[in-house]
């Protein structure tokens, strides 16, 4: 129990804060979509999918509900979808920042909102570097598939259910582990030379 509520409001607020900022990167680039979805919202509940908010806790892997965006409405398709994919890794890791700065400056005394805090900023660094992989559904593949010629952005999306399949086998192998661990690391790294 104890376990659960440290890890609990650091989750829900990676969560929160990076699907909400996809929306609203997305409002302001002119699609209503997340709007009218009512997903410009910072309620837990409007986010959350419980199958991948259990996942998340008990295994640190899982899923929040897309947020609805329809590339057409930008101006730039290629260039709004790079930008609405940015906004919730980005997102978490400004908050990593907020989050280790208020951590640097020891002013927290209570054990348990300090243990939350160290949580909160594990989750922000872990799901903004999780989210920029390049493998499909995350933001990062939508990240290369945009950058990529159209011809080729068309191929990346026909057979992108493959890449599914690939992170599903790195996942339950836990050959993931290997490859966000030194990216998490790096990310941390930096995180600290800022702060300080």
């Amino acid at each position: 129990m104890y376990d659960f509520i440290l890890r609990l409001p650091g989750l829900l607020l990676a969560i929160v804060i990076h699907e909400f900022s996809h929306g609203y990167m997305a409002y302001m680039l002119g699609d209503n979509t997340a709007k009218e979805a009512g997903r410009l919202s910072l309620n837990p509940l409007k986010h959350l999918d419980l199958a991948g908010f259990i996942f998340l806790l008990l295994f640190r892997f899982g899923w929040a509900k897309p947020v609805p965006i329809n590339s057409i409405n930008f101006k730039n398709r290629k260039r709004g979808t790079i930008l609405v994919s940015l906004a919730g890794p980005l997102s978490n890791f400004f908050l990593a920042i907020v989050i280790g700065y208020i951590l640097s400056e020891d002013i927290v005394s209570n054990y348990i909102l300090l243990n939350i805090l160290i949580v909160a900023l594990w989750y922000n660094i872990m799901l903004g570097v999780f989210n920029l992989l390049p493998f499909p559904p995350l933001d990062g593949s939508k990240i290369l598939a945009s950058l990529l010629p159209t011809k080729f952005e068309y191929l990346f999306y026909k057979y992108e259910r493959y890449l599914y399949i690939i992170l599903i086998v790195l996942i339950i192998t836990d050959t993931i582990d290997k490859i966000l661990s030194p990216l998490i690391y790096i990310s941390m790294d930096i995180l600290t030379k800022i702060i300080i």
